[in-house]
């Protein structure tokens, strides 16, 4: 039996689909994460997660602000690792770009209080 090899994706194909900031986009499954690709610009909301959130920067600046802690500015290339359970939000003055890598059932704006 032969099994196909899936096509590529193309992460500068598809930031040119995204709708606008905060909308996500799936780009992949790999064992038990989602790869997601999201465009910042302005101030998303105060949330938490269940889970760690790992952010990746793709292009452009952005900063992580986090509750009782120092922001975390991100550069392309740059990642961070939200801990689960810490108040965050990410923060752009100008549009950038960010690969987030999280559980399928992570909740983009967070957990309820």
């Amino acid at each position: 039996m032969t099994v196909e090899s899936p096509a590529a994706v193309s992460i500068a194909q598809v930031i040119g689909t995204l709708p606008g900031p905060f909308q996500q986009r799936e780009l992949a499954r790999v064992n038990d994460a989602v790869v997601q690709l999201a465009q910042l610009h302005g101030e998303f909301p105060w949330h938490d997660h269940h889970e760690d959130e790992l952010f990746l920067c793709w292009d452009g600046t952005f900063r992580i602000e986090l509750e009782g802690r120092e922001p975390v500015t991100m550069t392309p290339g740059d990642v961070f690792v939200v801990p689960r359970g810490v108040r965050h939000r990410p923060v752009a003055d100008e549009p950038a770009h960010v690969l987030l890598v999280e559980r399928p059932e992570t909740k983009q704006y967070g957990n309820a209080r």
